[in-house]
């Protein structure tokens, strides 16, 4: 406790730290009110009633930050920026020019990377929002709309996604942490307190043991989630002894950390930002009355959350996506480069090749159980809901899951920042 008040007191008092803390917080106020700003022509009661039968838009809202809710004016959130970030990383294994690009010339590459990540949020905001806004008309969410109110309602729902962008970006820059996590953590927790309220208000006395059991539950899951987090698997690293003139210099030992997770949270995201687009292409394709669209709009609208295709789909995607960003942002070669220009070696392994292939191969053995169990964490609570009926758990898995991965990874960077001010 008096170690977490020293911290705290660290952070007030000093000026850089206690900015970039009073700016993260700031930009969330100010993604809270954007959130509250709702577009023209909402009819609320309709809205309660679709958003209450829908956990397609449940999981959609995650990302929306809670502001797909009262569809707000940011009512896209994060999607259309997680979207272009997905492609741009699948592009650079098929695109060898944008791999030289990421990965061979440093700060200056990855910027101009980033760049482009930005530009391709901008169509793929403008499709998203033309189909979102589609279906909410043809669900009579959106009543009395002409022409010029269509134009007008997708023009806002785009620039909320950009300015959206810029803010977590900024979060990013001028902040602590990744401002993306961030808003999407944000958005989750703003649920809570209407969460709570209806818990409270809705209690059955014979529901004891299930609110007991779903407790002890998630109490081992978020063990779960932090253990295998901050699970690493160190790899003994000595350097050479080098003589300069009359000194002799290295000779010590120490390891390089490889964590188990390597990706956090990004697979989850990269997921369900991938399997929000069958669903959403089947509601918007069920306004038709030819009988092959509607064919195909049933069989996608079924593909939901609740399916068991969906949970088998959701987890091989988490899987593959660990492995895939675990190889996109951790380059062993690279790595064995480094050691040896350093001087370094692992005992018993050749510098160079040798040293990369056995990096790569300790990494792929423990992505393997960090995948597995990320795969798990998020369909666990679609499982459980077939178990017991109760919808509401196949969101609530996602966001325990992103809560804590965010959490984890704000106090590490604030105590990277502290840290760096005490030395």
């Amino acid at each position: 406790m008096q170690n977490f008040l020293n911290k705290m007191k660290l952070i007030w008092t000093d000026i850089t730290l206690r900015k970039r803390v009073l700016f993260v917080l700031f930009s969330l106020i100010v993604f809270r009110l954007l959130s509250a700003i709702p577009i023209p022509g909402i009819d609320t009661a309709e809205l309660n009633r679709f958003l209450s039968n829908n956990q397609f838009f449940g999981i959609l809202n995650i990302f929306s930050g809670g502001g797909l809710s009262n569809l707000s004016i940011i009512m896209l959130g994060v999607g259309p920026y997680i979207t272009g970030s997905i492609i741009m990383q699948l592009l650079t294994i098929m695109v060898p020019a944008l791999k030289r690009i990421y990965h061979e010339e440093g700060e200056a590459g990855r910027k101009k990377f980033t760049q482009y990540g930005r530009l391709l949020t901008v169509p793929l905001a403008l499709i998203q929002g033309f189909s979102l806004l589609a279906i909410l008309e043809n669900q009579n969410i959106l009543v009395n709309l002409t022409a010029f109110d269509r134009i007008t309602n997708l023009t806002i729902v785009v620039a909320g996604a950009v300015l959206l962008m810029w803010i977590g970006e900024l979060i990013s820059e001028f902040g602590i942490g990744n401002g993306v996590s961030l808003i999407i953590f944000a958005g989750i927790v703003s649920r809570l307190p209407s969460e709570v309220s209806q818990l409270i208000f809705t209690f059955d006395v014979s529901q004891v043991p299930l609110f007991l059991m779903f407790a002890v539950a998630g109490v081992l899951i978020i063990a779960g989630i932090v253990f295998v987090t901050e699970a690493e698997r160190p790899i003994p690293v000595t350097y050479a002894k080098r003589v300069r003139g009359m000194k002799m210099y290295g000779g010590g030992s120490t390891y390089l950390p490889l964590r188990v997770n390597q990706a956090g949270v990004i697979p989850i995201i990269f997921a369900l930002s991938i399997l929000l687009f069958p669903v959403m292409i089947g509601t918007f394709l069920s306004r038709f009355s030819n009988i092959i669209l509607v064919k195909i709009s049933q069989i996608l609208v079924a593909f939901s959350q609740t399916s068991i295709l969906y949970a088998v789909l959701y987890f091989i995607l988490v899987f593959l996506f660990t492995y895939f960003y675990t190889a996109v942002t951790f380059d062993p070669e690279a790595l064995s480069t480094n050691l040896q220009k350093n001087g370094a070696f692992i005992p018993g392994i050749r510098p160079g090749a040798s040293t990369s292939d056995y990096i790569s191969k300790v990494l792929s053995r423990i992505t393997l159980l960090g995948a597995v169990f990320l795969g798990f964490i998020a369909v666990l609570p679609i499982i459980m809901q077939h178990i017991t009926g109760i919808a509401s758990l196949a969101i609530g898995g996602t966001s325990i899951l992103i809560v804590v991965s965010v959490v984890l990874d704000l106090i590490k960077k604030i105590d990277a920042q502290i840290s760096m001010r005490e030395y």
